[in-house]
């Protein structure tokens, strides 16, 4: 077990830093040099050079990747806080430390402060997404396994589709119209203001019956489509000759090993929701990290986007190594190599 976890802890860091790699070279190699996009579209070119040559842009792509790792790991100065620069920018913690992300050029400051303000936001509500997400799911999925073709599953199936269908944006118009505008009973946005006349617990409502509305649907057939393929296994039917009760069958049995594949689709919500609600967040105003990557993205905030898509590999590679533990624990016949 512990030479598993070794194996794949090691894996986890050699796919994270080839991803940070990648993301390197594809910011490095987007429109524009590293310097005008930092000092913005009405930099004169004086200025500019001026920037590229204090930044050492002109170096190897591996030596630049080098020293950008350098910096992110608290090995070597942030350059952009050299006083010489003049661009305004400086950091409490200092121009050397673990987890220096570069600064934000919209709000000038730190990223990593920017991000602070904003991920607890997004945690809060990827928490209370899954904590209903799953229970839902398990439960939906279960029934409409064991009762396939029948008309409970036909219904589920019927209800479940319909909602997978429909994007988060018309969930949540529609949502805004009968709850906000027309009833009243909710706020039409969740800012998570101090102070604010609705309380945080309603201002959460919306945003997460949307996120829960789009992948509970989803993880619901495929928990409905393993429940009835596991139904099909022979070890299934050997416990029911058994005579064991269907209870029982269904609770040691089939959950068990029907919940392989789910596990994943669960991990990928993970990831998805604390990563990719860009759309939930901007039409309810909530102040969480995929509005701040939409707003740094239409500013051009390269750091800022930088950030929040090496937090996104992160997560993504996480939740991969998690999901390995878990099939390890659901079935420990499986081996992983």
């Amino acid at each position: 077990m512990i030479s598993f976890i070794a194996r794949r802890l090691g894996q986890f860091l050699f796919t994270l830093l080839a991803a940070s790699f990648l993301l390197f070279a594809v910011t490095e190699f987007s429109p524009g040099n590293v310097a005008s996009k930092i000092l913005g579209p009405y930099a004169v070119e004086s200025q500019v050079d001026l920037l590229y040559d204090k930044l050492d842009l002109g170096d190897p792509l591996l030596q630049r990747y080098t020293k950008w790792l350098g910096t992110l790991l608290g090995l070597s100065s942030n350059a952009l806080a050299d006083p010489a620069i003049s661009l305004g920018l400086s950091d409490p913690r200092g121009a050397r430390y673990f987890g220096n992300l570069g600064f934000s050029l919209m709000q000038k400051e730190p990223v990593v402060d920017v991000l602070a303000r904003r991920i607890g936001h997004t945690v809060v509500l990827t928490v209370w997404a899954i904590a209903f997400i799953v229970p839902i799911a398990l439960t939906l999925g279960v029934i409409s396994g064991v009762n396939a073709g029948r008309p409970v599953d036909r219904g589920i199936s019927g209800l479940t589709v319909t909602l997978t269908s429909l994007p988060e944006f018309v969930t949540a118009v529609a949502l805004l119209l009968l709850f906000s505008a027309w009833l009243g009973w909710l706020p039409g946005t969740s800012t998570m203001t101090a102070g604010d006349q609705w309380s945080a617990a309603s201002q959460l409502v919306l945003p997460v019956t949307v996120l829960v509305i789009a992948s509970a649907s989803y993880v619901t057939r495929i928990v409905r489509a393993s429940v009835a393929d596991t139904l099909r296994r022979p070890f299934v039917r050997t416990a029911r000759l058994k005579g064991l009760a269907p209870r029982r069958v269904i609770l040691q049995h089939v959950l068990r090993n029907a919940l392989i594949a789910p596990v994943t689709v669960i991990l990928l919500q993970v990831n998805w929701i604390l990563t990719g609600v860009v759309v939930v967040e901007a039409i309810f105003a909530y102040p969480g990290i995929g509005s701040l990557l939409l707003q740094a993205a239409l500013f051009g905030d390269i750091y800022v986007v930088q950030a929040l898509t090496l937090l996104a590999l992160t997560v993504a590679v996480g939740t991969q190594f998690v999901g390995d533990i878990a099939y390890m624990l659901l079935d420990p016949k499986i081996r992983l190599r």
